[in-house]
Parts: structure tokens; C-alpha cells; sequence
């Protein structure tokens, strides 16, 4: 154990230093590995595995997703959407607010993305709410607590990781996503209730939305709503598997990009491309790391102390549950969510089948855990995109406005341990 802790503390040491999660992990493997077997092993090691797992069929859905999800960012959709949930929000006491965190929702499931989320709804939302005097902390905590909603709301691709990583099949976990997300939306929604009846100066009243407009709004995102039902629909009914429905996503969000007038040239496709193959090999690079990494940890036996650790304790399985994710949010303030995935679950994963925990609701859990990690200090990944899009924003006013949100997030944590049928229900008609 104690070779294995000391990689784990060399790893956080570099990430420290500014080194990339994946290249860091990579290096603290390959050194680690090395050290236990010798260098030629090592690099037959890092050699197969990168090869193996780079060729591995059912990662052909990250890719997929992901330009899925990029399409429907140049489809300029996020407009229509938050118009749309204005309409019907909008008669609320801070309905923009309301609105941000409704558009939020369905714009990370069709996207899938938290970071593009959060952006694209901080240049969607903020003037609107900014031009009525919305207070800075209620916009912009709103805005970053609303993107964490695209890594539990299908597609997501942290649960794709999980699923991969945990050998778990990944339409079920989607389909285990929806009740949990649907529940983090009415608590966000709930959230802004309390902070605007608390405080009725951080959202003064805006004027309702144009007939017009309304109804251009709600034309706008029927596509979108057809392919995303069509996507988890096939997923539920079994028609086709979620690599499929990927690649159906992926065409269906090119099609509606191009009837929205985009994706007509060259140089369109090119930018789309290239933000899609971007993102694909940084998350690559991260899994690729992990990978090599947890081969290291299991050679040092690290995953079966870990197993006796559990018998001397005699920790329950949901005491072994709780254990894990007290470990992922202090994780949670250091690395991003695909880094705690990758990290945290091979180490228990044979712990957490040896006391036969639900791995699907573990799933739901751990994705959860993480969301709470984007909003968290001191690094908050969302927080930092969002104070990326609006640099007049301090950055301590959006710490502040995201703080009800993180509550909301724990409160939903607690509701899914208590009640593991929030997120097993649904994958168990499909079972």
C-alpha cells in the first residue's frame, strides 16, 4: 500500500505543478510500474495498453457524443431554448434565473458537455439577466451551478468513462441518469425560489416574453427535443445500442444544424471538427493515463489492501459507499470530474463487487459526487469557465452565488443513497 500511496501523493504533486491530469498520471504509472517490474515492462506495458484500449470499440461513443454535442453548439440552439423556458417561467419571481437553470438542463442533454454548457449559457443568460439588474452572484452562481447538470443529464460522457471503466453498460446508466437529473432541476429551481424570496432586490421583476418570440422559441427547440427522445428512446427500447445512438445523435444534430442555415462550408465544418477532435483526445489523454496508472495500483496491491481494510473496519456495503464518496469530494476540489472517474473507481471497483454494491446506482453516485467537485473550491472547474466568459464578474461573487447549489447537490447525494430507487428504477424495467 504504502508504494501505491506514494504514487498517489507524487501524482497530486505534479498536477500541483501544473502538469496536465492525464500526462501526470501517465508518468507517475509508468515510472511506478517501472519500479516494480523494470523499464522494459513498463514500456511494453504503456505500449499494449494505449493500443488496446485506443482500439476498443465501445470508446467510438465518446467521439460521437461529443461531435454530437459540439453540432449542437454551432446549430445556435441555447437561444431558442432559454426563450422557451422564459415563457413559461418568466410570471415567476426571478425567471431568468429560473429560465437559465430550465435551458441549462436541456441544453446539457443534448450537448453532454458541463464546460460548453456553462459557456455557452453565460453568453446566453447573463446579458438578459445583467440588463434587469439580476444581483452578480445569483446570474453567475446560477449559470455555473447550471452547467454541472450536463454530466448527469444523457448523453453524458463522464458516465460513458464510468460505464467503460466499471465494465457497466452504458444505456442503463443513461437511462439511471434521467430521474436523478429531472430531481438536481427542481432543486436548482427550488434553489432560486429561496435565494429571490430571501432577497427580493437580486431579481427584480422583467417583463414577460414577446407572443411572437414565444412561439419562435418553442418551434426552435421541437428538433432538438425529437432527437434527443429519439436518442434515449431507442436507448430504453432497445432498437439500438448507445454507440449506435451516438452515431444517430451525431447525425441527427448535423441535420438540424444545417436546417438552421449552419454547417454549409467547408471552413464551418472544419471549426466543428477540430473543437470535436480537440476535446475527444484531451479526455483520451486523461483515460489513457488512468489507465496506465490503475495498472500500477493493482501491481502494488493496493485494490486487495483496500478489500481488507474493508473487513477490519467491517464496513458495511453502504458504509463502504459512503467511505468512497467522502474520498471523491475532497478529490472532487482538486481533479475534474473524468480524473476522479478513472482514478477512484478501479482502486474499489473489486471491493464494491465484493460486497455486491449496485454498481449502477454507485454510477449515479459517483457522477453526482463529481458534479458537486465543479462548483467546489478551491478549483471549480465550471466556476472558472464562467469567470473565463465574463471577466467583470469577481470571482468571489461567483463562489458566493454557487454556495446554495452545492447545498442543493448534497441534498440530492442524500436523496439517491437514501433512495436508491431514484436511480435504479428506470434500468430495472430494462433489465
Amino acid at each position: 500500500m504504502a508504494i501505491a500511496l506514494t504514487g498517489f501523493a507524487a501524482l497530486l504533486a505534479l498536477c500541483f505543478l501544473g502538469f496536465r491530469v492525464g500526462f501526470a498520471t501517465l508518468i507517475v504509472g509508468f515510472v511506478g510500474f517501472a519500479y516494480l517490474r523494470g523499464w522494459e515492462a513498463s514500456l511494453a506495458m504503456v505500449g499494449q495498453q494505449v493500443f488496446h484500449d485506443s482500439m476498443n470499440y465501445n470508446l467510438s461513443v465518446i467521439p460521437l457524443f461529443i461531435l454530437m454535442g459540439v453540432l449542437i453548439v454551432h446549430a445556435r440552439i441555447s437561444q431558442d431554448l432559454y426563450d422557451a423556458a422564459y415563457a413559461g417561467l418568466g410570471k415567476f419571481r426571478g425567471g431568468l434565473a429560473l429560465a437559465t437553470v430550465l435551458a441549462a438542463g436541456g441544453f446539457s442533454a443534448v450537448c453532454g458537455s458541463t464546460l460548453a454548457t456553462a459557456a455557452t449559457m453565460a453568453k446566453v443568460a447573463m446579458p438578459p439577466m445583467k440588463s434587469y439588474k439580476y444581483s452578480n452572484s445569483l446570474a453567475s452562481g446560477t449559470i455555473a451551478a447550471g452547467g454541472t447538470l450536463g454530466i448527469m443529464i444523457p448523453p453524458s460522457v463522464p458516465l460513458v468513462i464510468y460505464g467503460i471503466v466499471a465494465e457497466q453498460d452504458i444505456g442503463l446508466l443513461f437511462i439511471a441518469g434521467i430521474l436523478p437529473g429531472i430531481l438536481l432541476v427542481l432543486l436548482f429551481l427550488m434553489v432560486v425560489g429561496f435565494v429571490v424570496r430571501r432577497d427580493p432586490s437580486a431579481a427584480p421583476e422583467a417583463p414577460p416574453l414577446d407572443p411572437t418570440r414565444r412561439k419562435e422559441a418553442i418551434r426552435g427547440t421541437m428538433p432538438v427535443l425529437i432527437l434527443f427522445l429519439t436518442v434515449l428512446g431507442g436507448i430504453y427500447t432497445g432498437a439500438f445500442t448507445a454507440t449506435e445512438a451516438s452515431g444517430i445523435g451525431a447525425f441527427g444534430a448535423a441535420v438540424i444544424a444545417m436546417l438552421r442555415g449552419h454547417m454549409r462550408s467547408l471552413s464551418e465544418w472544419r471549426d466543428c471538427l477540430v473543437d470535436a477532435t480537440t476535446t475527444t483526445a484531451t479526455i483520451f489523454i486523461v483515460l489513457l493515463g488512468a489507465i496506465v496508472f490503475s495498472q500500477f495500483v493493482n501491481l502494488s496491491g493496493l485494490p486487495y489492501d483496500l478489500l481488507e481494510f474493508v473487513d477490519a473496519w467491517e464496513l458495511s456495503p453502504f458504509g463502504l459507499v459512503l467511505f468512497i464518496c467522502a474520498i471523491a469530494i475532497v478529490m472532487g476540489m482538486v481533479f475534474e470530474s473524468i480524473g476522479i472517474l478513472v482514478l477512484l473507481v478501479p482502486v474499489f471497483l473489486p471491493a464494491l463487487t465484493f460486497n455486491g454494491v449496485d454498481l449502477i446506482w454507485f454510477g449515479i453516485l459517483v457522477v453526482l459526487v463529481s458534479e458537486i467537485g465543479l462548483i467546489t473550491p478551491p478549483i471549480g472547474m465550471n466556476v472558472f469557465v464562467v469567470k473565463s466568459v465574463l471577466p467583470e464578474v469577481p470571482l468571489g461573487k461567483i463562489f458566493r452565488g454557487v454556495l446554495p447549489y452545492i447545498f442543493a447537490l448534497s441534498a440530492g447525494l442524500v436523496l439517491v443513497l437514501i433512495f436508491p430507487p431514484i436511480a435504479t428504477a428506470l434500468p430495472g424495467l430494462m433489465r
